[in-house]
């Protein structure tokens, strides 16, 4: 075992979770399931949670402050971040396109989903939050008895709940205006934004406008700081990294725990579940396929026409070979710096330049995973999510996508995230984390393509490009490495 690699110990540990839950259920053992396994999994939750805000912070600061001096960048700075920006917009929208014309969430039966949207009421209620369409179950004679049964509340409990949640609601809702959205991601308190995950777009603000007046003083000022800076990431890093060496028994407990809470002993409702996640897979690789074979392309046939379709992929399929068996854009990088400058003969100036910032925060495979994953899991929870809240999900989805570390599994921490902002329990990540290490290998050739279009469209802009289609790709990259 210890010789096996981790995505494998990872899905050795799915796969004994999710058999223990159905040994559970169909024995009617459940019950010691939820209480003597699944806290192991809260756990991995919390340790997520806690390493997820100052890994955002910290990512954010470091990416934007080693962008370099402010006036050496010029037009080629701007247009870099202006594309990489459009083209994370692009995923995400594209992502939320599917998720709402496929529903994923909604292909298994309305029975499981009624018994989620319960569970989620009953969430909502004690972690202070607004039910998303105000539409209330816990209140509703008909699934009063389903709602005791999944609770184990009294009659008055769930009245107080409700009411409770009214009220919160009222008081949410008073003296708000149109431009609250835009009010709220500004912090009046940066200390208590950082005491609450929900306030994740405050965190992210700050760390930008940090980030970018380290950019306006001068170097032996900002130096220091930006080193300490530096550090502390690479101590968060570290932090992400311990806590996924123990995720194989994290994640059997996890699987245990949410699938046995969600089947109850139920062996029927597991099957559902992974129906509707099957749907979900396909869905989310459907978007990566397209943004790998179809949006790039067509972005780099527009602005750098001189690349053909088959060519790009050919010079490129060393670093996304490298980015499918890695999921790291960080590791591939000086695989993809090496297949841009010698296939697609990009200047190393634009390179060094444009790829690095890429690796930072270029995400748009994981931005596209990260919007399908929350509409995928409100749909499963019968939480139909507005326009506004879906355009949340871009914004933060867009900006935690900045703050996520070129490292395998580092989307998963930033899912948090975006949950958290639209009001979703983080803790429904469980029920993706089945197929999550698959799609992460196709989200980092994404990442990685993506990378290599933007900066070949600079190049080209810039003069600084010397395409030869005769140049074979190289093949000498130790992937092991």
């Amino acid at each position: 075992m210890k010789k096996l690699a981790l995505h494998w110990k990872i899905i050795i540990g799915m796969v004994l979770g999710i058999i223990w839950a159905l040994v559970s259920s169909s024995l009617g053992w459940s019950a010691f399931t939820i209480n003597w396994i699944d806290p192991f999994g809260t756990i991995f939750i919390n340790l997520l949670k806690l390493i997820a805000v100052p890994l955002v912070l910290f990512s954010i600061i470091s990416g934007v402050a080693n962008i370099g001096d402010p006036s050496s960048l010029g037009r080629m700075g701007g247009k870099t971040l202006l594309i990489y920006l459009l083209t994370t917009v692009m995923a995400i929208g594209l992502g939320l396109l599917l998720v709402n014309i496929i529903k994923p969430g909604k292909l298994i039966d309305e029975q499981s989903r009624i018994d989620n949207r319960i569970s989620y009421e009953i969430w909502a209620s004690s972690q202070g939050y607004e039910v998303k369409d105000g539409i209330n179950y816990l209140q509703d004679p008909d699934f009063f008895e389903r709602a005791q049964e999944i609770s184990k509340l009294t009659k008055s409990e769930l009245k107080e709940a409700s009411i409770s949640e009214k009220l919160d609601t009222a008081t949410k809702r008073k003296d708000v205006t149109p431009l609250q959205p835009l009010v709220d991601i500004v912090p009046d308190n940066f200390f208590y934004s950082l005491s609450n995950n929900g306030l994740m777009l405050q965190i992210i603000f700050f760390a930008i406008f940090f980030g970018v007046c380290l950019l306006f003083i001068p170097d032996q000022k900002s130096q220091p700081v930006l080193n300490l800076v530096d550090g502390i990431n690479e101590v968060f890093l570290k932090m992400v990294d311990l806590v996924m060496q123990a995720a194989p028994f994290f994640v059997f407990a996890l699987l245990a725990g949410v699938v046995s809470k969600m089947a109850g002993n139920d062996v029927g409702k597991v099957i559902e579940i992974f129906k509707g996640l099957s749907w979900y897979s396909l869905t989310v690789l459907g978007g990566l396929l397209l943004m790998i074979f179809a949006v790039y392309p067509l972005i780099l046939k527009t602005f750098a026409k001189k690349i053909p379709y088959a060519g790009f992929f050919k010079a490129m399929s060393p670093a996304q070979t490298l980015a499918f068996s890695t999921s790291s854009s960080a590791a591939t990088l000086p695989v993809t710096m090496e297949c841009v400058e010698n296939n697609l003969g990009v200047s190393k100036k634009i390179s060094s330049f444009v790829l690095p910032i890429g690796a930072t925060v270029n995400m748009d495979g994981t931005s596209l995973y990260q919007a399908i994953a929350v509409v995928f899991l409100a749909q499963m929870h019968m939480i139909d999510l507005t326009l506004g809240q879906q355009l949340t999900v871009v914004l933060t989805a867009t900006l935690a996508s900045i703050g996520s570390a070129a490292v395998p599994s580092a989307g998963l921490v930033m899912l948090i995230i975006v949950l958290d902002s639209v009001g979703l329990n983080p803790a429904w990540i469980a029920i993706i984390f089945p197929v999550d290490r698959i799609l992460d290998m196709f989200r980092t050739v994404v990442n990685v393509t993506g990378d290599a279009t933007v900066c070949s469209i600079i190049a080209d802009g810039e003069n600084m490009m010397d395409y030869d289609p005769s140049k074979n790709p190289t093949e000498t990259f130790d992937l092991d490495s």
